[in-house]
């Protein structure tokens, strides 16, 4: 028996011609197969931009895209393992064009006191100005302002913290710790905003200070423990992470004093839940799929059974049984194809019609808008969300498509034609 070896072009308009023999049945199924391909599309593309939305909001809190510290300090944030050039290393990162912003970021943990009642708080050094370019914080003041250059004594707090030291914008707030050298680390500082993060454990315990005072205070001259940076495109962090080392040793520093690390080691648990999401929301797509799949079978398998008669006429004449195996196959593949035409057109004008307005939930933007964050999905429009679905059907109704060709060849012709319907 020869194999698939050629295909007659006769085949092409009988197959086609052979599709609308029963137009209800194939316009449903043509519908389905559609209907699949297009929520397919849609879901994807919303399903990645909504990733997309949770690390741009979790990562603009505090963390960034990428972040240079010295060794060690990841694992042991202990305030004597400093950066020695911070703002040599901010101003040479600052000029690759990829690059967005570059803030400059000390940090210690200290006691800090009202008239009335005293916690424990982490102190953050900021370079207000650089801050306003990365950090969704500045957008969060509840009350008051934020951070400004020419600030010195001045602080932002958060709001459960200043709920828990009943403090107000305009009131005083002591902060005793301990410097880099093992002395004595004491200020007042005046509370000038005070902000609503939407985060509960950095509302209790955030407080942040102009950079310059902070190295004062814990005698950090001219040091820090990280520089915090965001690219302007997430999706070429990995790519740019090696142009981000080079520039640093083209700074001629010793590379055993600092490491850069990715949004992916320095928040693991975000990038979990993510692939958590994602493993669920595939088996569903499956799913979907499969249903649509079963349609297909179940249409073509119909066809071959109604048809019985005419398929022993044709190998009575003389037609090959792989002609007619390859024609009923052919059939499954021209409606997919069609079906999922019309599902990338309708699919592709939704997605792009989100992508420039955005797509929200009920209250969702009322949310955002309280906490400064994106309360907008953008789906994400490149060829791969809008191939993955399509693909997806594309494969599963081929390969449901073989069986009902594939039993063509158990056909004889005398007892197919004997068959009465």
């Amino acid at each position: 028996m020869k194999a698939f070896t050629f295909i007659p072009p006769t085949l092409f308009p009988l197959a086609w011609r052979n599709i609308w023999r029963q137009p209800r049945r194939s316009l449903l199924t043509l519908s389905a197969i559609a209907f699949a391909a297009f929520l397919l599309i849609f879901m994807i593309a919303l399903q990645i931009g909504s990733y997309d939305m949770s690390i741009h909001n979790s990562l603009r809190l505090l963390t960034g895209h990428f972040q240079v510290q010295s060794p060690g300090y990841l694992d042991k944030p202990q305030i004597r393992n400093s950066l020695q050039q911070p703002q040599l290393m901010a101003n040479r990162l600052r000029q690759i064009p990829a690059v967005k912003a570059v803030a400059i970021r000390a940090s210690a943990f200290a006691l800090v006191s009202s008239a009335d009642r005293s916690y424990g708080a982490q102190i953050l050094g900021v370079q207000s100005s650089q801050e306003q370019k990365l950090s969704s914080i500045p957008e969060q003041i509840s009350q008051g302002r934020y951070l400004q250059d020419q600030d010195v004594d001045k602080a932002v707090i958060g709001e459960a913290l200043a709920t828990n030291l009943k403090l107000s914008v305009g009131d005083e707030i002591t902060l005793l710790g301990s410097g880099r050298d093992g002395s004595i680390a004491a200020t007042v500082l005046i509370i000038v905003g005070i902000f609503q993060s939407g985060s509960t454990e950095i509302d209790r315990g955030l407080i942040q200070i102009p950079l310059p005072h902070f190295q004062e205070v814990f005698t950090l001259p001219k040091q820090a423990h990280y520089l915090v940076g965001e690219v302007k495109a997430l999706q070429q962090l990995e790519t740019l992470l090696p142009q981000l080392r080079q520039q640093l040793q083209q700074l001629n520093l010793n590379s055993a004093n600092w490491q850069i690390y990715d949004w992916d080691t320095l928040t693991p648990g975000l990038k979990q839940l993510i692939q958590s999401d994602q493993i669920t929301s595939a088996f569903l797509y499956v799913c979907l799929v499969l249903v649509v799949t079963f349609s297909i079978l179940n249409t073509f398998l119909m066809a071959v059974l109604e048809r019985t008669r005419e398929f022993g006429m044709l190998l009575a004449l003389g037609m090959k049984a792989h002609h007619i195996s390859l024609m009923v196959w052919l059939e499954s593949l021209l409606l997919t194809l069609l079906g999922l035409l019309l599902g990338l057109l309708f699919g592709g004008l939704l997605v792009l019609y989100y992508y420039y307005y955005g797509f929200s939930y009920p209250g969702m933007e009322e949310i955002g808008a309280q906490f400064g964050i994106t309360g907008k999905i953008y789906p994400r429009l490149d060829v791969l969300t809008f191939a993955i679905g399509p693909l997806l059907v594309l494969f599963f109704t081929c390969l449901a498509g073989l069986y009902p060709a594939l039993r063509i060849y158990k056909l004889k012709p005398l007892q197919a034609m004997n068959i009465v319907f």
